[in-house]
């Protein structure tokens, strides 16, 4: 990649425009709904965007903007945008079939390939995606222990159903005391009797888990190993270890939501770097570069309930043949860890060099995480520890910020969290922290 010439150094970056973007999403709320399919791709500033075509660490806009892109799908393309071997290997694939209600010799040499990099995998179950797999983890682990209750932390994402979609999204105003936390439902329209057995923990808090696991009535405890959709926030030293002892003492199945981890911060997930297992775990987005594939994964005898024990799980699109040749693909290339290392390694000198734009700006701001996946809090000091801590990010003003970096053509979310991948190599780094210096100052 090489600065265009209307990018000279010394020059400002002369401001993108979206109003072809932003015409097309008006025209599209004639049949669609806010003019899209996610209800998380609304609200965008300064307009939801509509692109034609991507490549490496860039996406092309109906408006002609190239920008270099951090949702990188809102986290799955871990390899960047049009990996040559992914579609090298969709393409292969597609000339013998795209689905055919039957198993295909991909689906087990996948399935080793997997439970070869995941510490916990013994056994596993194609999906179709995260917000699945999370269902029939939560299904297993209320067969296995004829318990029914979950416990969730506050803040945690499990995906969008009835169930799971309780405190996700909660504000000051209205998330409780922080010693008895309320339990909100994400929805209008939810279903009460869904999340009736779903309780709500704040996360990295080992005391109050142990005192609720002692009743011994929870048949799971589920998590983000570390809590990256909200904030990329790492669990204090030693809670893991001590979730895990305090789930086998009382009985209670510790699932692991590393659909946003998995394969993204290391080949075996943050269980793998950590050092504790999970008797469950579940994977998607990275796990197919961009082909909507995910997996439920553990204990053989927690996964045999599936075939022996009554446990139903079904999908017509579980193991598409397309999207376990993406899955192939990808797998291929992280196993040996070296890709992730190289991501880890480059989003590290950006998030350093985020920080050092910010400080020398006099705004005081919070990066924190991974180089794959790390996050961005405006307003906070110090790194925060849970989801309570992140309620004081000055949200308003980071927007302005993200909608000063697109307009400099540098795409992030507006959540505060940026993905990398294996495209964004220097160049596009550079090019991004010159915008970062532009927009801090903007704003």
């Amino acid at each position: 990649m090489h600065l265009d010439s209307t990018h000279a150094a010394g020059q400002p970056i002369p401001a993108a425009s979206f109003d072809t973007s932003r015409r097309l999403i008006e025209d599209a709320k004639r049949r669609i709904p806010g003019g899209v399919s996610s209800n998380f791709r609304m609200g965008i500033a300064p307009t939801p965007l509509v692109f034609e075509r991507a490549e490496g660490p860039f996406l092309f806009d109906a408006d002609g903007n190239r920008l270099v892109d951090y949702y990188l799908g809102m986290g799955p393309m871990i390899l960047g945008h049009s990996p040559e071997p992914v579609r090298r290997a969709v393409a292969r694939q597609l000339e013998d079939g795209i689905l055919w209600g039957g198993q295909s010799r991909l689906e087990a040499s996948v399935a080793e390939r997997f439970c070869e990099m995941v510490p916990c995998a013994e056994k596993l179950r194609f999906a179709a995606s995260g917000s699945e797999v999370v269902q029939a983890a939560l299904r297993l682990a209320r067969a296995a222990t004829s318990r029914r209750t979950i416990v969730k932390f506050e803040g945690h994402y499990h995906g969008w159903l009835d169930s799971v979609l309780v405190s996700v999204s909660a504000t000051a105003e209205t998330a409780g005391d922080p010693g008895v936390l309320s339990r909100l439902p994400g929805s209008v329209g939810q279903d009460e009797g869904a999340w009736a057995n779903t309780e709500v923990l704040r996360w990295n808090d080992l005391v109050s888990l142990e005192r609720r696991l002692a009743t011994r009535d929870v048949a799971a405890v589920i998590m983000e190993p570390a809590m990256c959709n909200a904030g990329s926030i790492r669990a204090l030293a030693g809670y893991l270890q001590g979730v895990r002892e305090a789930c086998s003492r009382h009985g209670t199945v510790l699932i692991f939501d590393e659909v946003i981890t998995g394969f993204r911060v290391a080949p075996g997930g943050v269980q793998q770097l950590e050092g504790v297992t999970p008797d469950l775990a579940t994977f998607g987005k990275c796990l197919g570069n961009g082909l909507p594939i995910a997996a439920v994964a553990g204990r053989a005898e927690l996964m045999d309930l599936f075939a022996t024990g009554g446990v139903v799980h079904g999908g017509t699109y579980n193991a598409s043949p397309l999207c376990l040749a993406a899955a192939d693909a990808t797998l291929r290339a992280l196993q040996d860890g070296r890709v992730l290392d190289e991501v880890g390694e480059r989003g590290q000198r950006l998030m350093q060099g985020i920080e050092a734009a910010l400080g020398q700006a006099g705004v005081t701001a919070s990066v924190t995480g991974f180089g794959q996946i790390f996050h961005v809090a405006f307003g906070l000091s110090e790194p925060a520890r849970d989801y309570r801590d992140l309620m004081r990010m000055d949200r308003p003003r980071y927007v302005r910020f993200c909608e000063a970096l697109l307009s400099r053509r540098v795409r992030v979310l507006e959540r505060g969290a940026w993905f990398l991948s294996a495209a964004h190599q220097d160049e596009a780094l550079e090019v991004t922290l010159r915008a970062v210096r532009e927009a801090v100052r903007e704003v």
